[in-house]
């Protein structure tokens, strides 16, 4: 039953009940707001816990809240309870909007709410704007990095002296080093440049030229300035996008495919020239690789092959005017770089193995490899060196198709056992009348003899009665034996490749024919020697004369 004093109105109570309702009322009010505010501060701490069970996350995830990067502190209670209510408050439940203001003061929502969108924003932003890129400060390879024997070419690149740099060497010298160096120097002061690396067989890539640029950067201090992948090998600058291609020319497609994202690829660097399939070969990949810009730098290095018929050993041999050729050995390297066990082994394969040393330590072409002509140096030879010539000798060989007509002009310097070739005139299908004409217009006057073939008497004849002073070679049993063994003797042939191509061409290439199992057969080959017959027709009163 309910209690009878409850029921007395309070106007009609006394003054002392009244003051003690009111004392009562006043205290259960406050336990009332004490218990009020404890449980707040519990649902505070309760609501900024972290979420911990999968289905929290999955729930938000539903909602339409993107979790992707957001900081885990980040997702709270809070978080959950605020996406329930608001998804039951949005489908018009007016409970969960009461239930929404009463457990969570409108300010604390408002700013929770504002914190998460600035979360979404700041993660917006972070997805849509690439990283500022880090301040490097560089300044070029250090002098230190340098060994002394690269040092003029290094001011050459600087300068763009040339735009093909081959580096001949023996082990240790260095030139891989200095190379590596130099792609990644030039990448950095280049930022439209792109560089494409190749060995002959993409699978030694890994070990040999992708490490020798992964030390470059570190040497350079760029360790933060580049990204590294080796699916597919490449190494790419961060703040420009640059690439640094590695390709191997077993597989053309690949290196048909590279194709920068901007810019070109204006640096190319062949390692070990001399196993790719030739010259021509070489070649295709750069017209194929080097397109667009006015400057790119070729780089090309290799242990010289002991044969000097390998064709990079040739290769080398013919001056360019945008080539600049290197040779170096470890005999110009800091020792401290090189280690005690190199130059230990070094020295030991100099002691017990001189040929071999030679080749592999000191880059030298020593093999017997087949060439006729060893002692052959193609360079310029000066219109000053020309003037100075007095003894002069020329010579011609008869050809009319497909067999050549060759004229040519040497000097013979006694003193320096030297002969140098420097005019040469070839051509197919031109009779006696037209070719005597063109030696008229390269200077022959009457008072120049001229040593011709004697296998045709009457051509012979035919340049007399140009007012030529022609004359028939003598020939005779083991004259070609005899003049080859001569010209072999020289101390040099000096061709000027420019002036006499052909000469230049033939002599490079005469080598000795083999049988099946690739021995040398003694004699000299035939073919491909009509400028070489003209040199012999036209040296014959030296090389037949007693004791020459």
């Amino acid at each position: 039953m309910p209690n009878e004093n409850n029921l007395i109105p309070f106007p009609k109570r006394t003054e002392s009940e009244q003051r003690e309702i009111q004392s009562s009322g006043g205290k259960k009010s406050g336990e009332t707001r004490r218990r009020k505010k404890t449980m707040k501060q519990v649902m505070d701490f309760l609501l900024e816990q972290p979420a911990n069970t999968r289905a929290d996350y999955d729930f938000l995830a539903e909602q339409g809240v993107d979790l992707n990067g957001l900081d885990p502190e980040f997702v709270n209670n809070m978080l959950v309870v605020s996406a329930a209510l608001m998804s039951k408050a949005k489908l018009g439940s007016v409970s969960a909007v009461k239930e929404l203001r009463q457990i969570i003061r409108d300010d604390y929502f408002a700013k929770e709410k504002l914190k998460l969108e600035k979360e979404k924003l700041r993660l917006e932003k972070e997805r849509s704007e690439p990283p500022e890129p880090e301040n490097i400060s560089y300044s070029g390879i250090p002098a230190s990095l340098i060994a002394p024997s690269f040092s003029a070419v290094l001011f050459d690149i600087a300068e763009q002296g040339h735009s093909e740099y081959i580096f001949p060497g023996g082990r240790g010298s260095g030139k891989s080093s200095f190379i590596g160096l130099n792609v990644v120097d030039l990448i950095m002061k280049n930022k439209d440049m792109h560089a494409c690396i190749l060995r002959a067989v993409a699978n030694t890539l890994k070990d040999s030229v992708y490490s020798q640029i992964l030390w470059a950067i570190s040497a350079l201090g760029l360790e933060s300035e580049f990204a590294y992948t080796r699916s597919p090998l490449e190494i790419t600058r961060i703040s420009t996008g640059q690439k640094i291609y590695f390709r191997g020319a077993d597989d053309p497609n690949k290196i048909k495919s590279v194709k920068p994202p901007f810019g070109y690829i204006g640096i190319l660097w062949f390692e070990e020239l001399d196993q790719f399939r030739g010259e021509e070969a070489v070649r295709k990949i750069e017209q194929s690789v080097i397109r667009g810009g006015d400057t790119a730098y070729k780089f090309k290095s290799f242990n010289p092959p002991k044969s000097a018929q390998n064709w990079a050993n040739k290769y080398i041999r013919i001056p360019r005017e945008d080539r600049l050729v290197t040779e170096s050995t470890y005999l110009t390297v800091p020792k401290k770089w090189l280690g005690k066990p190199f130059l230990d082994d070094a020295e030991f394969l100099k002691e017990t193995n001189p040929a071999a040393y030679e080749n592999e330590y000191m880059g030298i072409v020593n093999g017997t490899g087949g060439a006729v002509f060893d002692n052959a140096e193609l360079r310029e030879i000066t219109d000053g060196e020309i003037s100075q010539f007095d003894n002069v000798l020329s010579g011609v060989d008869w050809g009319w198709y497909p067999d050549l007509y060759a004229f040519v002009r040497v000097h013979y310097a006694a003193a320096q056992h030297t002969l140098y070739i420097w005019q040469e005139y070839t051509c197919n299908k031109q009779s006696n009348r037209q070719t005597a004409d063109k030696l008229v217009q390269l200077g022959i006057t009457g008072n120049d003899i001229i040593t011709c073939d004697s296998a045709e008497n009457k051509s012979v004849g035919d340049y007399r009665a140009y007012g030529l002073l022609a004359r028939a070679a003598e020939k005779g049993p083991g004259s070609r034996e005899y003049s080859y063994k001569w010209l072999q003797s020289l101390a040099k042939i000096v061709i000027d490749n420019k002036r006499c191509p052909v000469a230049a061409e033939e002599f490079l290439n005469c080598e000795y024919d083999r049988d099946k199992e690739g021995n040398v057969i003694s004699g000299y080959p035939d073919g491909k020697d009509h400028v070489i017959d003209a040199v012999r027709y036209a040296t014959e009163r030296i090389w037949k004369r007693r004791g020459q």
